[in-house]
């Protein structure tokens, strides 16, 4: 997407939009670019836009001001319309001659993204000079192409007629035809000359809006010194009919309550706009707000009083008569008093009963949340952060209030995640920083004190690949826990997309195991109370926009006691990564976290999930088709084709799928602990091996695990090797906490 040009000039400043006299854009984004207001679909950044087609940039470089910007192209906006239109400035195409022979020659081109196309009705294709012609050319949106042309002659400047664009000297089209989404304008002459009058050595074609340019003697020789003229494209949102689109509410774009859809007439998708009574940006939630007609001169006709309603207005007699407004007749003035009496009467005594309720409701509110605040612990927490000294910036307790702002009193469009333990809300606080808070499911009242342990527990956690625990709510009937914002979703949901996958490579995903094990390690071996999370998983791997793994989710972890090994435990965690030997025994260990984690680094290696039911039945389970596969020396054929790439790759690839192995081991003890893990896959990052690989895995064994598609020769048949003795968690702070459960 974007305008073809050969030449940059000056333009005249942008016409100024006066601000509306209500919100167009979402709380926290961007409304206005100098002279030019951004409404939602559109918008600066990402969550303040509808989709990537709405995506707008603003240039605050330019030496004549802010710029509007299509996406992150050359297409400069100057008015956004929430009827569906937007201004742009194109360039305008050109065929000049100098005296000396040269020739000054520009075809300009314009290309718009999904969503957009050329308005049939506002625009006309021009051309301008004595020895002209001109010809457009496009593309539709279903994929055909269309051309049409105009020519322009004259002899004599004084051939021309003012504001006649016939022929002589200027040549206009109207009819542009529907659904045109790129548009290619070239110029040129009949004859090549240098003998030329002065006033015609110049050619101008161009769209454009019609009623910015009006032809007169001296646009021949002004045209020179302008480069661009506004057009209007359409816009509308997505592909599908107004019909189609209800269907799915939470993607329907028509947001406000008083809104509703319309079809465009020349391209595809839908628009939505106010219900008639009502004004604003219909894209937004409350988005339509009532019009007062009484106060407009056009629309107040009323000749005695006017009374405003939502969406409309009524008008009224005179004081001490009655009717429709427009007939109306003398009321009697007792009737009037007694009327007037009762309706005092009764509207005092709702508004007496309104105040009680309202009073009476607050308090009960205000009771429930110090009952909640009991109930969860709240008395508890406070009392331990002051005996154990820890700072208030270090877990910050929110009340409930502040949480419902932060989430638009928890508005289902502002999920991100769900799981067996809670809802994961994004929020926005006061200060402008993003968080997520997670809405846990309700907890048992006998293990509240271990609940607030663990919540001071991991507040401590000081590890950068770990979510941080900001503070927590405990008004509220369950526990709300609020943590950092990570903005590039879970690991699942990259490995397990093929459009995203391709982006993960080898050394990527090995960088996220990496981090993700080092996490694992440091919790269960250098923080001061050892913790077991018990539901390792990619969709509990955030990254951020590095690619950096941040572990979440720590809703099921236990806190183990420095002189226990393990913990009798219902059993708890995803089906796919439990820990077969935990499913039997119900004795939770560090080890279980083991396990899992081998789960994580299959689904890094093969980018399948860890349960698939649309496979055959010994595909179903990801560890126990991994195994199989691996007893058949056929590993080559499940990695996941987006890793497959050198051979020193290749070679990482089998070490790690070895680690795998013995992290899959059914016994417990048979495992190696995260710190070997961490360590190990360190280590591969920086080119080693570690004793799990070169104790068991020759070059040879590598090369038949691969199967037959390999020929490589990446090992090194001398059998040496390099152990790494790396410890990550070495350069993490540890926090001390004193009192475990």
């Amino acid at each position: 997407m974007f305008i073809s040009m050969m030449m940059i000039s000056s333009l005249p400043p942008t016409r100024s939009t006066p601000p509306p006299n209500y919100r167009v854009a979402k709380p926290n984004c961007t409304d206005r670019c100098g002279n030019v207001s951004i409404p939602f679909p559109f918008g600066t950044t990402q969550n303040c836009y509808q989709s990537d087609s709405f995506s707008v940039t603003c240039d605050q470089t330019s030496h004549s001001g802010p710029k509007l910007f299509l996406q992150h192209s050359n297409i400069e906006i100057t008015d956004i319309s929430l009827d569906g239109q937007l201004t742009v400035l194109p360039y305008i195409s050109r065929d000049c001659y100098a005296p000396d022979g040269t020739r000054d020659r520009i075809v300009a081109s314009i290309w718009f993204p999904d969503h957009y196309t050329v308005n049939t009705s506002a625009n006309k294709f021009t051309i301008v000079g004595c020895d002209a012609y001109a010809f457009v050319s496009g593309r539709r949106l279903d994929g055909t192409e269309y051309d049409t042309g105009c020519m322009a002659l004259c002899k004599r400047e004084q051939d021309l007629v003012e504001g006649s664009c016939n022929g002589v000297g200027c040549c206009q089209l109207a009819d542009i035809p529907k659904d045109i989404w790129n548009v290619t304008i070239e110029t040129n002459r009949f004859v090549n000359y240098t003998n030329f009058s002065g006033f015609d050595d110049c050619n101008y074609a161009f769209l454009a809006k019609e009623t910015e340019f009006n032809f007169s003697r001296q646009s021949v020789a002004s045209l020179k010194n302008n480069t661009r003229f506004p057009m209007v494209a359409d816009w509308a949102i997505g592909n599908m009919t107004c019909e189609e689109a209800k269907k799915n509410s939470s993607a329907y774009a028509c947001k406000s309550l008083n809104s509703t859809c319309d079809r465009p007439k020349n391209s595809t998708g839908y628009r939505c706009r106010c219900e008639q009574g009502y004004e604003g940006n219909p894209y937004l939630i409350d988005g339509c707000q009532d019009i007062n007609e009484c106060l407009s001169s056009e629309l107040n006709k009323c000749k005695h009083g006017c009374q405003n309603i939502n969406g409309s207005f009524i008008c009224l007699c005179r004081k001490g008569y009655h009717g429709d407004g427009e007939n109306c007749s003398l009321r009697q003035s007792i009737m009037l008093k007694l009327v007037a009496g009762i309706a005092f009467g009764i509207i005092s005594l709702l508004l007496a009963a309104s105040c009680l309720y309202m009073a009476l409701k607050r308090r009960s509110f205000n009771k429930m949340k110090q009952k909640f605040f009991l109930q969860n612990g709240g008395i508890v927490l406070q009392e331990t952060l002051i005996t154990r000294q820890i700072s208030p910036e270090s877990l910050k307790i929110f009340t409930s209030s502040e949480l419902q702002r932060a989430t638009n009193d928890f508005d289902n469009i502002l999920i991100v995640g769900q799981g067996g333990f809670g809802t994961v809300y994004k929020g926005f606080l006061p200060d402008n920083s993003i968080v997520a808070i997670k809405k846990s499911k309700r907890i048992d009242p006998d293990q509240v004190e271990q609940f607030i342990n663990e919540v001071l527990v991991l507040s401590q956690i000081n590890h950068r690949n770990v979510v941080r625990l900001l503070g927590c709510c405990l008004e509220t009937e369950v526990p709300l826990l609020v943590y950092e914002f990570v903005s590039n979703g879970t690991l699942s949901s990259h490995i397990h997309n093929q459009a995203r996958a391709r982006f993960l490579s080898w050394d990527i995903r090995l960088r996220i195991a990496a981090e993700a094990a080092g996490v694992l390690s440091y919790l269960h071996s250098a923080a001061a109370t050892p913790i077991i999370h018990r539901d390792v998983k990619s969709d509990n791997i955030l990254l951020d926009h590095s690619f950096t793994a941040k572990v979440s989710d720590f809703g099921a972890s236990r806190l183990v006691p420095l002189d226990h090994t393990q913990l009798s435990t219902m059993v708890q965690g995803t089906f796919g990564y439990l820990d077969p030997e935990y499913m039997q025994t119900n004795q939770l260990t560090e080890k279980s976290d083991v396990y899992s984690f081998g789960v994580v680094l299959l689904e890094l290696l093969t980018g399948r999930k860890a349960i698939t039911f649309d496979k055959p039945e010994e595909e179903k389970n990801l560890a126990n088709f991994f195994l199989s596969v691996l007893k058949q020396e056929r590993l080559l054929q499940i990695l996941d084709d987006n890793i497959l790439g050198d051979d020193h790759s290749r070679e990482q690839m089998v070490e790690v799928a070895m680690l795998a192995q013995g992290c899959l081991n059914v016994r417990g003890d048979d495992r190696p602990s995260m710190k070997e893990v961490a360590m190990e896959l360190e280590g591969l990052r920086l080119g080693g091996k570690h004793s799990w690989v070169q104790n068991e895995c020759n070059a040879e064994e590598m090369e038949s695990l691969l199967g037959e598609g390999y020929n490589g020769s990446f090992i090194d048949h001398d059998g040496d090797s390099t152990s790494v003795g790396f410890d990550s968690l070495g350069s993490h702070d540890v926090l001390p906490m004193s009192g475990g459960r």
